[in-house]
């Protein structure tokens, strides 16, 4: 592997992407540590000790969110508002025939969820300095303090959408993707001291040691998973094209056990901020809404470091998870369109008719593999920290960014190396997989 980045080092197309991405973590990490005037740092870090799900949102701001930075909602905004463009290619038939218009429409739609990430970013902007204001971070806020905070905020996250698409445009793998990797990766070393200085686990190493253990073991799991493919054997017919006879040959159709990434995660994490936000908006209502206010602040989310588990929240959290995988797979996968794409390229699966026979067989296998990457989803996310929590004795919040934080940087490591790869095979150099 090191030499394989010698080699990448060494080619100079490949040294101006490496160092050009580099560059631009660089400027993102400072922004993460330039605060938003105003908020009480004692009362931000009291809040984050006593909310776990406040810690699933930072994690995506790469600790943005802590500090209350410019950058405090990091892609988040930006995420939803593709995931909903991939949506409406579904609902509207205009958004789907323009997708397939080449560069013209996908530069069409581009310019479209930028906008839609604008205003995104302005209504969580708002939930945020809501939540915040009744917390006690932030406090003495009129109406223009409010807006400055949200035109500030979205500022943040339009400037990280730029980022992303320079580094696609001009750098090496996928930026967006990237500017989350490179804010979990940022927060290693803190995560590491806060392990090691606090509560009962810096007293004994065992609890440690164990941590690490199984870190390692979910790695080595999360990298089999995500390698992890159904290959469907294809066979091309003989073709007879003008002059030219194309030889028939066989293949194969890659299906992806986690077919959905990591998008079903982020998605449920927005769903459950809302009744944060409701429950805060509320809070000064009268009765019956305070009541209701009261209830979702208290039994909403986790309570506190030291509380193992929360069935109310933990129980919807893996079902959204579980739910939206199968709903991105079935956006992101036609059966029927990859049914008529072979049919019209003379290409068949063997035993099966071509037509709608072979979209009912995709289908069928679809969605198996997906109950199985479903599963993998939400036990990474949700059942596996419970589990070690129940271990270890280390905080909740804690193992919550330990397993989404692993599936993310490996997802993102795994993809960044094939592109390199790539590149490096193109010039005949080893690449990083043998």
């Amino acid at each position: 592997m090191l030499e394989a980045i010698g080699n990448a080092l060494r080619i100079p197309e490949l040294r101006r992407k490496i160092l050009f991405t580099l560059g631009l973590f660089l400027v993102f990490r400072i922004f993460a540590h330039i605060a938003v005037p105003g908020a009480d740092k004692a009362a931000l870090d009291k809040l984050f000790n006593s909310n776990a799900f406040l810690g699933l949102l930072d994690l995506f701001s790469g600790g943005g969110l802590s500090t209350f930075s410019i950058i405090a909602m990091g892609v988040n905004p930006y995420i939803n508002a593709s995931i909903i463009m991939q949506l409406m290619t579904v609902v509207s038939t205009r958004i789907k025939e323009l997708s397939k218009e080449g560069e013209y429409g996908r530069r069409k739609i581009t310019r479209w969820t930028r906008w839609l990430t604008v205003a995104l970013g302005l209504l969580q902007a708002w939930g945020l300095t809501l939540v915040f204001s009744r917390q006690g971070v932030l406090s003495n806020l009129d109406w223009f303090g409010i807006v400055g905070i949200m035109v500030t905020l979205t500022a943040g996250t339009v400037m990280l959408m730029w980022f992303g698409e320079l580094i696609t445009e001009y750098g090496i793998g996928n930026g967006i993707s990237l500017v989350i990797f490179a804010g979990i990766v940022g927060r290693i070393p803190n995560t590491i001291y806060n392990l090691m200085t606090g509560g009962a686990a810096s007293q004994n190493l065992a609890p440690l040691l164990l941590f690490a253990a199984l870190a390692i073991v979910v790695t080595a799991f999360i990298i089999e998973v995500q390698q992890a493919q159904r290959k469907i054997p294809i066979q091309s017919a003989q073709r007879v094209v003008g002059r030219k006879v194309y030889q028939g040959r066989s293949s194969h159709l890659p299906l992806r056990v986690n077919q959905a990434g990591v998008i079903p995660i982020i998605f449920a994490i927005s769903i459950m901020f809302f009744p944060v936000i409701i429950g805060n908006f509320l809070a000064t209502a009268p009765a019956p809404w305070g009541e209701i206010s009261r209830a979702l602040r208290t039994y909403w989310v986790p309570a506190g470091p030291n509380i193992p588990t929360d069935i109310l929240y933990n129980f919807v959290y893996f079902i959204l998870i579980f739910g939206f995988t199968y709903f991105y797979t079935a956006v992101t996968f036609d059966p029927v369109d990859t049914a008529d794409y072979l049919k019209k390229h003379a290409a068949f699966i063997p035993g099966i008719r071509p037509g709608v026979a072979t979209a009912q067989y995709l289908d069928r296998t679809m969605t198996r593999i997906t109950f199985a990457g479903a599963l993998f989803l939400g036990g990474v996310t949700v059942l596996i920290p419970l589990l070690a929590t129940a271990l270890t004795r280390i905080p909740t919040q804690n193992m919550y960014l330990g397993g989404t934080a692993i599936l993310i940087v490996v997802g993102v490591a795994l993809d960044t190396m094939k592109q390199i790869e790539t590149q490096l095979i193109m010039r005949q150099y080893k690449g990083f997989i043998k």
